[in-house]
């Protein structure tokens, strides 16, 4: 079979990052000839700041302007020298500096992102696994993938989940030699903390487990002399833990060091920490700034500093809780995250605020899940008591109205968080539309469903029957699934939706690329549902098309709207960890709603039609063809048919059903690009005694010795025209080139479509580039997925190389 083309992750982030750049709330520039820390103008407008990573102020410290002047004046505005052979004279007097503030030898790089490139290689061996936090920041991710080369096994595990920590810790340990936990100390979305104090205990239990925290976010404003939230805790540091921090955001200043508490493993980073030796030093104004900040740091002017920070926390804390907003993570670091849920809410709650005079930060996915959007406020000793208060006021406004607008309640955002952040009042009901909900296609009338899905495909009223006796009543859970046929009705009572979902489960590597689904696999082998999830989804993983019709053009918006509410409450009355909304368009006038209400697009595979098929000769269907097209049909498939017979057949006995159904069990388990679980054999029993069926059967015509068999069969739809659907194929790979089984049987369902005067063949997804060869048009589609979080799609993405 041929190969699908993948989805790619970056493509999928693009999608969303762009979107929130056309509304305006991203990838903005600041404006102005100056900048004082408490304002920032943008689009012309003076905005108060509450999006710093700044959060004491010292970048605006005339104490570090005037070391970082002073260092240009005396050292130029760069010093261009690998600092593996001689660092500018400042260092020293940074690194001692340091070494008082933590007691221990630092070492110092351009930034956090080099910093972990640079420790990272040289504290992990080869027979060490590295276990990431979730949301542990990117850069500490990258770096550690960067040792799948060397065989290092790497796994994210849940965000402070030490449970499955431990869990995965007692299941590797006897695999190697030493276990890295990787987490930042405070996360930069939700401002909520490690663990320390626990992470700590199980390291004493578990020899092998070191501990590697990237603290950036708690330097300065947190401990002792500002050594941040994490080195605070674990002073004296041990031998088994490694801290990253920073001299820029609160330190005020630019850089980064590493801080360990092995000091052998130090001298190492310092001696070969790849990008220490190779990349350029600090210049000598961020080097004489944090020389400036690192004094301070030892004074009494940081106690000073971070008391005046914690009241600032403490009102809008104060604030919050007074005015009832949704904070999402409740402590005394100076980051808020309000929710917002569907991502909607949060763009125009964004937009709101700065038309009001404020810049807040939008948390939005892949930083958090599509559904758990929300503004990401930051607190700094720059704005004033004032500024806070206003902001909470202009929150306490425009929350339930924005709120309002986008269709979004507290309920929402109780299940979206799996929290209760806020209680609802009073939920206005939608008395515009109504719903009504069957499990089977047979509740529904067939002269009704057919008016609006007759001639497509598999999505008539015969053909979901035939799916509801296909799937349901078989052994295994994941051919078993359930039916939802919706009915949506305005005020009038009148029909003005119809739609189909199944509710089953999937394989979180269903489009993952194959070595992925490979090492996926191998673990299933001892937990057949490692890494599967109840799907809603709408159509289902046995069709394609859309079985969505919305009948009044004029209010889709508000339908799709009250329709994805409905499908909301189902995910979090079945216990559903994602839902899917399938064979779109990639272009499609349903794209901003799904994006606005927190549905992720994703590229799907190729959907191959023949339109227009019109067959009245072989002759004529090759004139269709291009000159290319028709060379390939005569070497690769005129040539052979002279060695094959075909058979066209409505039902087979049972021995001749059992070779058929392992014809078709070679070819999936051969394909992992399209990773589902096997089809049972019920499915083939339907079609053995269905009309709609047939198959195609090929045989060669020199009888293969000992076996009388098809080596090739085309599992065929013929249902209401125009479409005649080869859904399923099946092959014997020992004489797949031998007589082009797979291209021969492409050829001789088009024939048959013809035959039969059927004027499309739908072959759905997969092999486009042999499909297209035939004649087939390749249209690119998409789906938008809501999942209830990140996780398994990190996970598999984490696996690629």
């Amino acid at each position: 079979m041929a190969k699908l083309k993948h989805n790619r992750f970056l493509d999928t982030v693009d999608e969303v990052f762009t979107y929130a750049k056309n509304l305006k709330i991203l990838h903005l520039n600041a404006e102005g000839s100056s900048f004082d820390g408490r304002h920032m103008r943008v689009n012309g407008k003076k905005l108060k700041h509450f999006g710093t990573t700044g959060y004491l102020g010292l970048e605006q410290d005339q104490r570090l302007k005037d070391a970082a002047i002073e260092a240009i004046q005396n050292y130029g505005t760069q010093f261009p020298l690998s600092k593996s052979y001689i660092s500018h004279p400042l260092y020293a007097e940074l690194e001692n500096l340091l070494d008082q503030i933590y007691e221990r030898p630092v070492v110092i790089s351009k930034n956090a992102t080099i910093a972990h490139m640079a420790a990272i290689p040289v504290l992990v061996e080869d027979r060490d696994a590295i276990l990431l936090d979730h949301q542990v920041h990117w850069s500490v991710q990258d770096a550690a993938k960067r040792l799948k080369l060397r065989g290092v096994k790497i796994e994210l595990v849940r965000h402070n989940r030490l449970d499955l920590l431990e869990k995965k810790i007692q299941e590797i340990s006897s695999k190697v030699n030493h276990i890295w936990y990787m987490a930042d100390g405070v996360y930069s979305m939700y401002g909520d903390y490690s663990p320390v104090e626990h992470l700590m205990k199980l390291s004493k239990k578990y020899k092998q487990l070191h501990l590697y925290f990237d603290d950036v976010h708690g330097m300065s404003w947190k401990g002792k002399m500002g050594r941040g939230f994490v080195y605070d805790q674990l002073f004296p540091l041990s031998k088994k833990v490694v801290v990253i921090g920073t001299l820029s955001k609160t330190f005020g200043a630019n850089g980064s060091f590493i801080v360990c508490g092995d000091i052998e493993k130090q001298q190492k980073i310092k001696t070969f920490g790849g990008p220490l030796t190779f990349s350029a030093q600090l210049d000598p104004a961020s080097v004489g700034a944090a020389i400036a900040a690192a004094k301070i740091h030892l004074s009494t002017d940081i106690i000073q500093l971070q008391n005046k920070l914690q009241k600032k926390i403490s009102l809008f804390k104060e604030l919050i809780k007074q005015y009832q907003l949704p904070l999402v993570d409740e402590n005394d670091s100076p980051v808020f995250f309000l929710a917002t849920g569907v991502p909607e809410t949060g763009y125009q709650l964004t937009k709101a605020l700065m038309k009001e005079g404020f810049y807040v930060n939008m948390g939005l996915f892949p930083a958090v899940p599509s559904k758990n959007t929300g503004l990401r406020i930051t607190l700094s000793n720059h704005n004033h008591a004032t500024d806070i208060k206003s902001l909470a006021k202009s929150l306490k406004e425009l929350y339930p109205v924005i709120m309002n607008q986008t269709g979004n309640t507290y309920d929402k955002l109780n299940r979206a968080f799996q929290k209760k952040i806020k209680i609802e009042k009073s939920e206005k009901k939608n008395l515009k539309f109504s719903i009504q909900t069957f499990s089977s296609i047979q509740e529904i009338d067939k002269n009704l469903w057919d008016t609006h899905f007759l001639g497509e495909a598999l999505l008539n009223w015969e053909g979901f029957k035939f799916l509801e006796k296909s799937f349901t009543g078989n052994k295994l859970p994941e051919n078993n699934w359930e039916f939802w046929y919706i009915k949506v009705f305005n005020s009038q009572k009148e029909l003005i939706a119809l739609a189909a979902f199944t509710l089953s489960i999937w394989k979180d590597d269903l489009l993952a690329k194959t070595q992925v689904s490979e090492l996926i696999e191998q673990q299933r082998k001892t937990n057949p549902y490692q890494f599967t999830s109840k799907v809603l989804s709408l159509g289902s993983l046995f069709t394609d098309g859309l079985p969505l019709k919305v009948l009044d053009q004029e209010n889709q918006a508000e339908i799709f709207h009250f329709l994805l509410d409905q499908l909301d409450l189902i995910m979090e009355e079945k216990g559903i960890e994602q839902i899917v909304l399938r064979d779109f368009e990639v272009s499609n006038a349903y794209q901003k709603v799904f994006q606005s209400q927190g549905y992720i697009p994703i590229q799907m595979p190729d959907l191959c039609i023949i339109n227009e098929l019109a067959w009245k000769s072989e002759e004529e269907y090759l004139q269709r063809l291009s000159k290319k097209s028709r060379k390939h049909f005569k070497k690769d498939i005129e040539a052979y048919q002279t060695l094959v017979t075909i058979e066209i057949v409505s039902n087979v006995n049972q021995v001749q059903l059992e070779i058929l159904y392992q014809l078709y069990q070679n070819v999936k388990e051969k394909n992992l690009d399209l990773n589902t679980f096997l089809y049972p054999k019920k499915v083939f029993e339907q079609m053995n005694i269905s009309r709609a069926w047939e198959f195609i059967l090929l045989y060669p015509k020199e009888k293969i010795k000992g076996s009388s068999d098809p080596i090739g069969v085309m599992f065929c739809y013929k249902g209401n025209k125009p479409s005649y659907v080869p859904s399923l194929v099946g092959l014997n790979y020992e004489f797949n080139l031998q007589y082009q089984t797979y291209r021969q049987l492409l050829y001789e369902s088009i024939k048959r479509a013809g035959s039969l005067d059927y004027e499309d063949v739908d072959f759905g997804i997969s092999a486009s580039f042999e499909k297209r060869k035939l004649g087939a048009q390749v249209l690119p589609q998409i789906a938008y997925i809501q999942a209830k979080n990140n996780f398994k799609l990190d996970y598999i993405e984490s696996q690629i190389q």
